[in-house]
């Protein structure tokens, strides 16, 4: 995978997170883009347990009480910050990180 903008920094509102559709390992792949605090994280949208995108409600990634990413289809709550699921059928596993760095306010992923 070449460097590829997926986003800009301002697309994602703060303590929140997108999904796009960018390039992975050769396949197109859905891109959780969040940001909490200021700080972005980008992770594969795929829930550990099921791989379904966390969003199955599309947009929607966010716990009820907005502090945690949320798998809607079976309650998986994760960090932002590290992806680590501290709640549902997948504790203990991650999220998939993706490499990625900011230039000039646009989110890239890099090699």
């Amino acid at each position: 995978m070449s460097d590829q903008k997926i986003c800009s920094v301002t697309e994602i509102e703060d303590n929140n997170a997108i999904n796009v559709i960018a390039v992975v390992d050769g396949k197109q792949r859905n891109v959780m883009a969040a940001k909490w605090d200021g700080t972005v994280y980008v992770y594969l949208n795929s829930c550990p347990h099921t791989g379904a995108p966390l969003d199955f409600i599309p947009g929607k990634f966010l716990s009820m009480d907005k502090k945690h990413l949320q798998c809607s289809t079976h309650g998986a709550l994760f960090r932002f910050d590290d992806g680590y699921c501290i709640f549902g059928p997948c504790t203990e596993e991650s999220l998939t990180p993706l490499s990625f760095e900011i230039r000039d306010e646009n989110v890239y992923l890099i090699d």
